[in-house]
């Protein structure tokens, strides 16, 4: 008899801006960093970004894609994957998904554990936020849960986007799933 997946409960919280930011940008951090986009990155550089950025905060969706189906995504023309440099490394990365349009989702946005509180998150989103809007949208959106990182609502909320909705859903618990690995004890 097969044991029935545990269930985890999280509310999604979806945010969007309809215009421009007007307020001045955050000040560019004070080490070497460097942005790139990454065009046609191959499946397992993004998995190593998307691995590392999201296993804290329960990153599930992509991890159970095949390679084909990551692929589709990431090379398509419409998608536009982003990745932070801080002293020579990665250090975060963003994707915008403009395949939808004329509205352009945030569908991800993250930076690597050992950037974080390094002054890097504010000004990243807002690069990414401006990038967003050199095509025009009429809407850029994103969102978030509650087991995104506890900043990821008010950084989202001061970098100009605003709840429009949220929701609570119930899903299997993705490290039941072989998906993450398992914790070394002591």
């Amino acid at each position: 008899m097969s044991k029935s997946p545990q269930k985890l409960t999280s509310v999604i919280t979806y945010l969007e801006m309809t215009e421009r930011p007007t307020s001045p940008s955050p000040p560019v951090p004070a080490m070497k960093i460097a942005l790139f986009r990454a065009e046609r990155p191959s499946c397992a550089f993004y998995r190593y970004l998307y691995n590392s950025i999201g296993k804290d905060w329960l990153w599930y969706e992509r991890r159970q894609m095949d390679d084909e189906a990551l692929a589709t995504i990431i090379h398509d023309e419409q998608v536009e994957i982003y990745v932070l440099y801080a002293g020579g490394v990665p250090a975060g990365y963003s994707e915008l998904d403009r395949r939808d349009g004329p509205g352009i989702e945030l569908a991800y946005f993250g930076l690597m554990p050992e950037f974080i509180n390094r002054g890097l998150g504010s000004f990243f989103l807002r690069w990414t936020i401006d990038q967003a809007w050199t095509h025009e949208p009429t809407r850029l959106w994103v969102h978030t849960c509650t087991e995104d990182h506890p900043n990821a609502l008010p950084i989202y909320q001061r970098c100009g986007f605003t709840p429009y909705k949220q929701e609570p859903v119930e899903i299997d618990d993705p490290r039941e799933s072989g998906l993450f690995e398992k914790p070394m004890n002591g």
